[in-house]
This record gives C-alpha cells, structure tokens and sequence, in this order.
C-alpha cells in the first residue's frame, strides 16, 4: 500500500449552535458536541482509509470552555496515527462568536477508529506519510498512547482481580460517602 499524507485526509466540520442544542444550563449540551466530534473523527479515518470506519474508544474527552447558542462550531480533525487496521484521529474543537469575532479553544480529543470492510472484518490501511516534525511529534505521541492505555489496562485488570475490599475500606474515610449501618461488618467477616 502507498502511504497517504495526513494532510489528504483533514477534515473540518462548520456547524451553528441553534437553541435546541442548549442544556439547562443554557449552553450547549455537551453530547452535541460529542455528537460532532464522531461525524468528524469519522469523515477523517474515512478518507484516510479510503472506506467504514468505526469508532472504538475515546480518549480524553474535557471541556475546556462553554460553547455559547449562537456560536460556529469548527471541529478540525488529523489522522495522527495508523495502525494495521486502526487509526488515531486527533479533533480540535473551535467556537466562534460572530458578533464579536472571538475564537475559542473549547476541545481537544483522540479517537481511535479500525477500517472494516463489506463483510465487517477488519481491514489494513495506508501507512501515514509524515510530511513535518508536527506530524511526526503526533505520531510519536499516539505511540506513547498506546502504551500508557496498555499499562493502565494491565494495572486496573490487577486492581479488579485481586481486590479485597476488606483491606481497603480505610480509604472511604476520607471520601464523601456513608456505608448503611451494619455493612461494615458484613464486609468484614
């Protein structure tokens, strides 16, 4: 397979907050952005894998700043990384208040796509053509991501498998919550 540069594959999706987005907070609900963020991950692993794509995981997912009803929401998406079959699209997400021409970082996202094909198997894609030391910085850190989300997956597995949750309810003492009486000892014994 030829590599493809990462620059074929970007992508940007435009969308007007409307009044039906917002939440009752009166900002826009955070599921719409969500919602977005998908459709653009996808649109991106898409063109890079040249066919479906699926989304796997998301990873870190926070909000930075509110988006306003009223704002253009800009969602501008890379292919950071690619795998055998799966890619890591990296999603900076803009709001634009028009009145007063001011732009604002609200979000930075990653999310991990795979290519199927027709029959729903997994399928390969290009490798990615690195044109630039941000790219390669990207792809280095999509690296590191994957190892790190190993390691932890590893360590939480070894936290669920050998629990005793009779050796650690001393950490609840300094947490915001009360066991019904008589489940202490119920857990104890």
């Amino acid at each position: 397979m030829e590599p493809r540069a990462a620059r074929l594959s970007h992508t940007t999706i435009t969308e007007l907050m409307i009044p039906a987005y917002a939440n009752f907070g009166g900002k826009v609900h955070g599921g719409v952005i969500l919602e977005l963020m998908d459709k653009v991950a996808y649109a991106c692993a898409a063109k890079h894998a040249g066919g479906y794509c699926v989304t796997v995981a998301v990873e870190g997912v926070a909000f930075r700043a509110p988006v306003d009803v009223g704002d253009l929401v800009s969602l501008h998406a890379a292919v950071n990384y690619v795998g055998n079959s799966s890619l890591l699209v990296g999603i900076r997400v803009e709001a634009e208040n028009v009145r007063v021409h001011s732009v604002r970082h609200t979000n930075t996202s990653y999310f991990w796509m795979v290519a199927k094909d027709d029959d729903g198997n997994l399928r390969k894609v290009p490798p990615l053509l690195l044109e630039d030391r941000d790219q390669v910085r990207r792809f280095l850190e999509a690296i590191h991501r994957k190892e790190m989300q190993r390691r932890y997956a590893a360590e939480l597995n070894n936290v669920e498998s050998d629990l005793a949750v009779e050796r650690e309810l001393h950490r609840l003492g300094d947490e915001r919550c009360t066991l019904v009486p008589g489940l202490t000892t119920e857990l104890t014994d």
